[in-house]
């Protein structure tokens, strides 16, 4: 067995050639190849450890590559490495001997770190503590080639066409949307209140979602996390917004399976990529430094 072949890329990556539009898919959290180490050192079973995925959420992108989008996808899980999260979210419940280097923001202390100590409905993931050392190696080994290759992306699209606009994917479990009552949104746009897309952009997404007839909410209960804050730039031409789609549309949640519907649904969405990647394939001056 080659080193290639132990050590995989840490995502999944499409880019046309040539590409056409300055829209940017990507999902990280979608990732299902779970790590014999971590599978041997939690003490949850297959069904509660991938509850925090958002499963299937690569698989309905999967239209990006023929309009001309570039696409990327997660390999790893949520429950191994929090792709959305800042490399320096370093959560001393889970990880030893950090010192001065644990984080104390919100997210951390509820266990939603880089390296996650919990899962949905707060199910600690270990027994025990991995070392630092061991959580260094992973963000090495996974975070850090995943965003190399989101900023390459970003710098891609935006050289080529004056502007960079990631779509980042993510699926939202039924209970985060009870409190909305029977008008619940079906897709969740966040772009930090504006802070990491332009109103404008944000519009046409939103329009791009209802054409299907899907309702779509702004901002609550995800305004967009890590990713839309790091990239997110709209004075400077890069645009970040997340999108959370209702995982009821399209898979069982208790199951963790497609529900008998979700082609029918992947070509919804397919449809939505394709408005989508059209707004991004006219090419703009680049933005003042």
């Amino acid at each position: 067995m080659t080193a290639k072949q132990l050590h995989p890329l840490p995502y999944r990556l499409s880019v046309p050639v040539p590409l056409r539009t300055a829209v940017i898919f990507a999902s990280p959290h979608s990732g299902d190849d779970y790590p014999a180490d971590l599978r041997a050192r939690s003490v949850l079973d297959m069904r509660r450890l991938r509850s925090s995925e958002d499963a299937f959420v690569d698989r309905l992108l999967a239209g990006a590559l023929e309009v001309g989008a570039a696409c990327l996808v997660a390999r790893y899980p949520r429950a191994y490495i929090d792709l959305n999260r800042g490399a320096d979210e370093l959560d001393a419940g889970v990880i030893e001997d950090l010192g001065p280097a644990a984080h104390r923001g919100a997210r951390v202390v509820a266990g939603l770190g880089v390296i996650p100590r919990v899962v949905s409905g707060s199910r600690a993931i270990y027994r025990g503590k991995l070392t630092r050392a061991e959580a260094e190696a992973r963000i090495a080994r996974v975070w850090t080639p995943y965003h190399d290759a989101l900023e390459g992306l970003m710098v891609q699209a935006q050289a080529e066409f004056g502007r960079a606009i990631l779509i980042d994917v993510h699926s939202m479990p039924g209970e985060a949307l009870d409190c909305f009552g029977a008008r619940r949104p079906q897709v969740v746009l966040g772009d930090r209140y504006g802070a990491s897309a332009e109103a404008g952009l944000v519009n046409q997404v939103a329009a791009a979602f209802e054409s299907e007839g899907l309702r779509v909410g702004r901002n609550s209960p995800f305004a967009g996390a890590y990713i839309a804050q790091r990239y997110g730039a709209p004075t400077q031409g890069r645009h970040v917004i997340q999108v959370e789609i209702d995982r009821a549309l399209y898979m069982d949640e208790d199951r963790i399976a497609p529900r008998p519907d979700f082609e029918a649904f992947q070509a919804r969405i397919g449809r939505v990529i394709a408005r989508i990647a059209q707004i991004g394939q006219e090419r703009l001056p680049l933005a003042a430094e």
